[in-house]
Protein backbone atom coordinates (compact mmCIF):
# COMPACT_ATOMS: atom_id res chain seq x y z
CA UNK A 1 0.00 0.00 0.00
CA UNK A 2 1.11 3.27 -0.69
CA UNK A 3 1.43 6.55 1.29
CA UNK A 4 -1.68 8.79 1.12
CA UNK A 5 -0.76 11.17 -1.44
CA UNK A 6 1.95 9.30 -3.02
CA UNK A 7 1.42 8.20 -6.26
CA UNK A 8 2.00 3.76 -6.40
CA UNK A 9 5.40 2.62 -7.80
CA UNK A 10 3.66 0.43 -10.73
CA UNK A 11 1.78 3.58 -11.61
CA UNK A 12 5.12 5.03 -12.90
CA UNK A 13 6.03 1.45 -14.73
CA UNK A 14 2.46 1.55 -16.61
CA UNK A 15 2.68 4.91 -17.67
CA UNK A 16 5.99 4.01 -19.30
CA UNK A 17 4.40 1.13 -21.84
CA UNK A 18 1.62 3.44 -22.36
CA UNK A 19 3.44 6.44 -23.01
CA UNK A 20 5.96 4.35 -25.46
CA UNK A 21 3.10 2.77 -27.31
CA UNK A 22 1.04 6.53 -27.69
CA UNK A 23 4.74 7.82 -29.18
CA UNK A 24 5.64 4.72 -31.50
CA UNK A 25 1.75 5.58 -33.14
CA UNK A 26 1.96 9.13 -33.04
CA UNK A 27 5.38 9.16 -34.25
CA UNK A 28 4.75 7.28 -37.31
CA UNK A 29 1.89 9.25 -38.16
CA UNK A 30 3.77 12.32 -37.54
CA UNK A 31 6.39 10.91 -40.23
CA UNK A 32 3.66 9.74 -42.64
CA UNK A 33 1.77 13.35 -42.65
CA UNK A 34 4.62 16.18 -42.43
CA UNK A 35 5.51 14.57 -46.07
CA UNK A 36 2.10 15.43 -47.07
CA UNK A 37 2.92 18.58 -46.12
CA UNK A 38 5.47 21.06 -44.13
CA UNK A 39 2.19 22.84 -42.34
CA UNK A 40 1.06 19.56 -40.70
CA UNK A 41 4.19 19.18 -38.64
CA UNK A 42 3.17 21.22 -36.05
CA UNK A 43 -0.07 19.77 -34.96
CA UNK A 44 1.19 16.54 -34.50
CA UNK A 45 4.12 18.33 -32.77
CA UNK A 46 2.04 20.16 -30.63
CA UNK A 47 0.01 17.01 -29.71
CA UNK A 48 2.91 14.79 -28.82
CA UNK A 49 4.23 17.39 -26.74
CA UNK A 50 0.92 18.02 -24.63
CA UNK A 51 1.04 14.40 -23.88
CA UNK A 52 3.98 14.19 -22.19
CA UNK A 53 3.38 13.68 -18.57
CA UNK A 54 0.31 13.70 -16.66
CA UNK A 55 -0.84 10.87 -13.73
CA UNK A 56 -2.11 8.32 -16.06
CA UNK A 57 -5.32 7.28 -13.79
CA UNK A 58 -7.51 5.85 -16.51
CA UNK A 59 -4.60 2.84 -17.97
CA UNK A 60 -3.87 2.27 -14.47
CA UNK A 61 -7.32 1.50 -13.46
CA UNK A 62 -7.80 0.27 -16.85
CA UNK A 63 -4.72 -2.86 -15.99
CA UNK A 64 -5.85 -3.41 -12.96
CA UNK A 65 -9.38 -4.27 -13.76
CA UNK A 66 -8.22 -6.67 -16.03
CA UNK A 67 -5.11 -8.25 -13.89
CA UNK A 68 -8.05 -8.63 -10.88
CA UNK A 69 -9.97 -10.21 -13.59
CA UNK A 70 -7.53 -12.74 -14.36
CA UNK A 71 -6.02 -11.08 -17.13
CA UNK A 72 -2.05 -11.44 -18.00
CA UNK A 73 -0.13 -8.18 -16.84
CA UNK A 74 1.65 -8.46 -20.05
CA UNK A 75 -0.84 -8.55 -22.08
CA UNK A 76 -0.46 -6.07 -25.60
CA UNK A 77 -4.40 -5.71 -25.53
CA UNK A 78 -4.24 -3.69 -22.20
CA UNK A 79 -1.73 -1.40 -22.97
CA UNK A 80 -3.81 -0.50 -26.31
CA UNK A 81 -6.79 0.25 -24.08
CA UNK A 82 -4.77 2.26 -21.55
CA UNK A 83 -3.08 4.37 -24.55
CA UNK A 84 -6.99 4.42 -25.93
CA UNK A 85 -8.00 6.07 -22.58
CA UNK A 86 -4.82 8.42 -22.27
CA UNK A 87 -5.75 9.58 -26.12
CA UNK A 88 -8.88 10.27 -25.13
CA UNK A 89 -8.05 12.12 -21.89
CA UNK A 90 -5.90 14.06 -24.00
CA UNK A 91 -9.01 15.35 -26.19
CA UNK A 92 -11.27 15.99 -23.57
CA UNK A 93 -8.80 18.35 -22.22
CA UNK A 94 -7.28 20.12 -25.24
CA UNK A 95 -11.03 20.70 -26.10
CA UNK A 96 -12.17 21.80 -22.58
CA UNK A 97 -9.13 24.29 -22.39
CA UNK A 98 -10.78 25.81 -25.29
CA UNK A 99 -14.35 25.95 -24.44
CA UNK A 100 -12.94 27.37 -21.06
CA UNK A 101 -10.91 29.96 -22.40
CA UNK A 102 -7.86 28.36 -20.31
CA UNK A 103 -4.67 29.70 -20.39
CA UNK A 104 -2.04 27.12 -19.01
CA UNK A 105 -2.11 23.58 -18.59
CA UNK A 106 0.60 21.78 -17.22
CA UNK A 107 2.70 24.23 -17.03
CA UNK A 108 2.62 25.55 -20.40
CA UNK A 109 0.33 28.01 -22.47
CA UNK A 110 -2.61 25.88 -23.64
CA UNK A 111 -2.69 24.57 -27.07
CA UNK A 112 -4.96 27.08 -27.84
CA UNK A 113 -2.56 29.46 -26.98
CA UNK A 114 -0.15 28.29 -28.41
CA UNK A 115 -1.46 28.27 -32.02
CA UNK A 116 -3.33 31.75 -31.56
CA UNK A 117 0.41 33.32 -30.55
CA UNK A 118 2.22 31.37 -33.90
CA UNK A 119 -1.04 33.27 -35.83
CA UNK A 120 0.06 36.49 -34.21
CA UNK A 121 3.56 36.14 -34.43
CA UNK A 122 3.49 35.60 -37.86
CA UNK A 123 1.09 37.88 -39.16
CA UNK A 124 -1.47 35.79 -40.92
CA UNK A 125 -4.92 36.80 -42.08
CA UNK A 126 -7.87 36.57 -39.86
CA UNK A 127 -8.22 36.40 -35.78
CA UNK A 128 -5.68 34.93 -34.20
CA UNK A 129 -8.11 33.59 -31.26
CA UNK A 130 -10.33 31.82 -33.69
CA UNK A 131 -7.27 30.42 -35.84
CA UNK A 132 -6.12 29.08 -31.95
CA UNK A 133 -9.18 27.75 -31.20
CA UNK A 134 -9.65 26.02 -34.33
CA UNK A 135 -6.42 24.41 -34.43
CA UNK A 136 -6.61 22.99 -31.19
CA UNK A 137 -9.81 21.71 -31.76
CA UNK A 138 -8.83 19.93 -34.37
CA UNK A 139 -5.28 18.28 -32.16
CA UNK A 140 -7.70 17.43 -30.15
CA UNK A 141 -9.74 15.55 -32.83
CA UNK A 142 -6.39 13.51 -34.18
CA UNK A 143 -5.94 12.28 -30.43
CA UNK A 144 -9.84 11.53 -30.69
CA UNK A 145 -9.45 9.07 -33.92
CA UNK A 146 -6.36 7.60 -32.38
CA UNK A 147 -8.21 5.99 -29.69
CA UNK A 148 -10.60 4.42 -32.23
CA UNK A 149 -7.65 2.96 -34.11
CA UNK A 150 -6.23 1.54 -30.60
CA UNK A 151 -9.60 -0.04 -29.80
CA UNK A 152 -10.55 -1.40 -33.21
CA UNK A 153 -8.84 -4.79 -32.68
CA UNK A 154 -10.24 -5.38 -28.86
CA UNK A 155 -13.08 -7.99 -28.28
CA UNK A 156 -16.80 -6.50 -28.98
CA UNK A 157 -17.79 -5.99 -25.55
CA UNK A 158 -14.54 -3.97 -24.68
CA UNK A 159 -15.22 -1.71 -27.20
CA UNK A 160 -18.92 -0.99 -26.19
CA UNK A 161 -17.35 -0.06 -23.06
CA UNK A 162 -15.29 2.29 -24.62
CA UNK A 163 -18.47 3.80 -26.44
CA UNK A 164 -20.41 4.60 -23.54
CA UNK A 165 -17.61 5.74 -21.58
CA UNK A 166 -16.58 8.60 -24.75
CA UNK A 167 -20.81 9.11 -24.71
CA UNK A 168 -20.63 9.87 -20.70
CA UNK A 169 -17.78 12.54 -21.07
CA UNK A 170 -19.34 14.04 -23.78
CA UNK A 171 -22.61 13.89 -21.73
CA UNK A 172 -20.88 15.21 -19.01
CA UNK A 173 -19.29 18.31 -20.57
CA UNK A 174 -22.41 19.60 -21.98
CA UNK A 175 -23.72 19.55 -18.42
CA UNK A 176 -21.01 21.10 -17.32
CA UNK A 177 -20.96 23.48 -20.36
CA UNK A 178 -24.33 24.12 -19.80
CA UNK A 179 -24.76 24.95 -16.45
CA UNK A 180 -21.80 27.23 -16.36
CA UNK A 181 -23.72 29.72 -18.21
CA UNK A 182 -26.92 29.31 -17.16
CA UNK A 183 -25.22 29.47 -13.43
CA UNK A 184 -27.60 27.35 -12.62
CA UNK A 185 -25.40 25.50 -9.67
CA UNK A 186 -26.67 23.52 -7.27
CA UNK A 187 -25.26 20.32 -5.35
CA UNK A 188 -27.68 18.00 -7.71
CA UNK A 189 -26.69 19.52 -10.89
CA UNK A 190 -22.73 19.85 -9.50
CA UNK A 191 -23.22 15.94 -8.47
CA UNK A 192 -24.35 14.52 -11.82
CA UNK A 193 -21.62 16.74 -13.63
CA UNK A 194 -18.99 15.40 -11.19
CA UNK A 195 -20.29 11.77 -12.34
CA UNK A 196 -20.24 11.88 -15.97
CA UNK A 197 -17.69 14.45 -16.64
CA UNK A 198 -15.22 12.58 -14.43
CA UNK A 199 -16.10 10.26 -12.37
CA UNK A 200 -17.28 7.19 -14.66
CA UNK A 201 -14.83 7.76 -17.74
CA UNK A 202 -11.90 8.41 -15.04
CA UNK A 203 -12.27 4.88 -13.10
CA UNK A 204 -15.67 3.00 -13.55
CA UNK A 205 -15.43 2.61 -17.15
CA UNK A 206 -11.28 1.93 -17.18
CA UNK A 207 -12.29 -1.17 -14.63
CA UNK A 208 -15.07 -1.99 -16.69
CA UNK A 209 -13.03 -1.97 -19.92
CA UNK A 210 -10.10 -3.84 -18.26
CA UNK A 211 -12.81 -6.34 -17.00
CA UNK A 212 -14.31 -6.76 -20.93
CA UNK A 213 -10.68 -7.69 -22.07
CA UNK A 214 -10.34 -10.48 -19.87
CA UNK A 215 -14.12 -11.86 -20.27
CA UNK A 216 -15.27 -11.46 -16.94
CA UNK A 217 -17.66 -8.22 -17.56
CA UNK A 218 -21.35 -9.93 -16.40
CA UNK A 219 -19.67 -10.94 -13.18
CA UNK A 220 -17.56 -7.86 -11.90
CA UNK A 221 -19.46 -4.14 -13.59
CA UNK A 222 -21.19 -4.85 -10.31
CA UNK A 223 -18.16 -4.56 -7.72
CA UNK A 224 -16.25 -2.46 -9.94
CA UNK A 225 -19.40 -0.23 -10.16
CA UNK A 226 -19.05 0.15 -6.26
CA UNK A 227 -15.35 0.58 -6.30
CA UNK A 228 -15.25 2.90 -8.77
CA UNK A 229 -18.31 5.04 -8.63
CA UNK A 230 -17.76 7.04 -5.12
CA UNK A 231 -13.51 7.14 -5.84
CA UNK A 232 -14.37 8.63 -9.17
CA UNK A 233 -16.87 11.17 -7.24
CA UNK A 234 -14.15 11.57 -4.44
CA UNK A 235 -11.49 12.13 -7.81
CA UNK A 236 -13.79 15.15 -9.05
CA UNK A 237 -14.00 16.85 -5.67
CA UNK A 238 -10.18 16.57 -4.85
CA UNK A 239 -10.24 18.21 -8.17
CA UNK A 240 -12.65 20.57 -7.44
CA UNK A 241 -10.62 21.57 -4.01
CA UNK A 242 -6.99 21.89 -6.14
CA UNK A 243 -9.07 24.12 -8.51
CA UNK A 244 -9.71 26.58 -5.41
CA UNK A 245 -7.08 26.36 -2.92
CA UNK A 246 -3.92 24.11 -4.80
CA UNK A 247 -0.64 25.66 -5.32
CA UNK A 248 -0.07 27.62 -9.09
CA UNK A 249 3.04 25.42 -9.38
CA UNK A 250 2.46 21.79 -8.56
CA UNK A 251 -1.30 22.20 -10.47
CA UNK A 252 0.39 23.90 -13.75
CA UNK A 253 -2.17 26.03 -14.11
CA UNK A 254 -3.39 29.46 -12.24
CA UNK A 255 -5.38 28.79 -8.76
CA UNK A 256 -8.57 30.08 -8.92
CA UNK A 257 -9.53 29.18 -12.11
CA UNK A 258 -12.21 27.34 -11.60
CA UNK A 259 -13.76 30.36 -9.87
CA UNK A 260 -13.15 32.98 -12.58
CA UNK A 261 -15.12 30.38 -15.05
CA UNK A 262 -17.79 30.14 -12.22
CA UNK A 263 -17.69 26.26 -12.28
CA UNK A 264 -20.72 24.28 -11.11
CA UNK A 265 -18.43 22.78 -8.29
CA UNK A 266 -19.78 21.33 -5.16
CA UNK A 267 -17.64 23.38 -3.52
CA UNK A 268 -19.26 26.57 -4.75
CA UNK A 269 -22.71 25.01 -4.92
CA UNK A 270 -22.68 24.57 -1.04
CA UNK A 271 -21.17 27.94 -0.49
CA UNK A 272 -23.39 29.30 -2.30
CA UNK A 273 -26.32 27.48 -0.63
CA UNK A 274 -25.14 29.01 2.72
CA UNK A 275 -23.46 32.01 2.45
CA UNK A 276 -25.46 34.95 3.77
CA UNK A 277 -25.34 39.06 3.66
CA UNK A 278 -22.02 40.14 2.15
CA UNK A 279 -20.73 36.70 1.59
CA UNK A 280 -23.16 35.92 -0.35
CA UNK A 281 -23.34 39.21 -2.76
CA UNK A 282 -19.17 38.10 -3.06
CA UNK A 283 -20.02 34.50 -4.47
CA UNK A 284 -23.39 35.96 -6.92
CA UNK A 285 -21.51 38.52 -8.70
CA UNK A 286 -17.79 37.93 -8.36
CA UNK A 287 -17.47 34.08 -8.77
CA UNK A 288 -17.53 33.52 -13.26
CA UNK A 289 -16.07 37.03 -13.75
CA UNK A 290 -12.76 36.72 -15.95
CA UNK A 291 -11.31 39.70 -14.26
CA UNK A 292 -11.59 38.34 -10.78
CA UNK A 293 -8.53 40.22 -8.84
CA UNK A 294 -6.05 38.23 -6.50
CA UNK A 295 -7.39 39.65 -3.40
CA UNK A 296 -11.20 38.64 -4.58
CA UNK A 297 -9.73 35.08 -5.37
CA UNK A 298 -8.31 34.93 -1.70
CA UNK A 299 -11.86 36.72 -0.62
CA UNK A 300 -14.05 33.79 -2.36
CA UNK A 301 -11.63 31.08 -0.94
CA UNK A 302 -12.63 32.42 2.86
CA UNK A 303 -16.03 32.56 2.10
CA UNK A 304 -15.79 28.93 0.82
CA UNK A 305 -14.11 27.64 4.31
CA UNK A 306 -16.23 29.97 6.15
CA UNK A 307 -19.26 28.87 5.25
CA UNK A 308 -18.49 25.36 6.42
CA UNK A 309 -18.19 24.30 2.78
CA UNK A 310 -14.92 23.70 2.13
CA UNK A 311 -14.97 20.78 5.39
CA UNK A 312 -17.99 19.69 3.65
CA UNK A 313 -16.28 18.73 0.64
CA UNK A 314 -13.09 17.12 2.22
CA UNK A 315 -15.38 14.90 4.68
CA UNK A 316 -17.56 13.92 1.55
CA UNK A 317 -14.22 12.56 0.14
CA UNK A 318 -13.32 10.50 2.95
CA UNK A 319 -16.78 8.94 3.15
CA UNK A 320 -16.57 8.35 -0.84
CA UNK A 321 -13.20 6.52 0.05
CA UNK A 322 -14.44 4.50 2.76
CA UNK A 323 -17.23 3.30 0.94
CA UNK A 324 -15.43 2.38 -2.05
CA UNK A 325 -12.48 0.68 -0.12
CA UNK A 326 -14.89 -1.33 1.44
CA UNK A 327 -16.50 -2.51 -1.72
CA UNK A 328 -13.27 -3.34 -2.93
CA UNK A 329 -12.76 -5.65 0.12
CA UNK A 330 -15.68 -8.01 -0.97
CA UNK A 331 -14.94 -7.87 -4.83
CA UNK A 332 -13.88 -11.10 -6.45
CA UNK A 333 -10.30 -10.03 -7.49
CA UNK A 334 -6.99 -11.20 -7.46
CA UNK A 335 -5.08 -9.90 -4.11
CA UNK A 336 -2.47 -8.01 -6.09
CA UNK A 337 -5.54 -5.83 -7.87
CA UNK A 338 -6.65 -5.29 -4.66
CA UNK A 339 -4.00 -3.90 -3.22
CA UNK A 340 -2.50 -1.94 -6.20
CA UNK A 341 -6.46 -0.70 -6.24
CA UNK A 342 -6.66 0.12 -2.77
CA UNK A 343 -3.15 2.27 -2.92
CA UNK A 344 -4.33 4.21 -6.18
CA UNK A 345 -7.39 5.07 -3.78
CA UNK A 346 -5.34 6.50 -1.18
CA UNK A 347 -3.37 8.56 -4.01
CA UNK A 348 -6.57 9.33 -5.63
CA UNK A 349 -8.23 11.09 -2.17
CA UNK A 350 -4.92 12.26 -1.31
CA UNK A 351 -2.53 14.19 -3.89
CA UNK A 352 -1.97 17.44 -4.43
CA UNK A 353 -1.73 18.01 -8.12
Amino acid sequence: MTTIGLAPPSLAALADHVETRIDTLLGAEHDRWKTVDDALDEPYAALRAFITGGKRLRPAFCHWGFVGAGGSPAEPAVVDAGAALELLHIFALIHDDVMDGSLRRHGLPCVHVDFAERHRRRGWHGESRRFGDGAAILAGDLAFVYADVLVRELPAAARAVFDELRLEVNVGQYLDLVTTASRAVSVEAAHKICVYKSGKYTIERPLHLGAALAGRLDELAGPYTRYGLPLGEAFQLVDDLLGAFGDDDRLGKAVGEDLREGKPTALYALARQRARGAEATLLETRVGQPDLRPEEVIAIQEVLTATGARATVEATIGALVTESLAALAEAPISGEARAELTALAHFVAGRDY
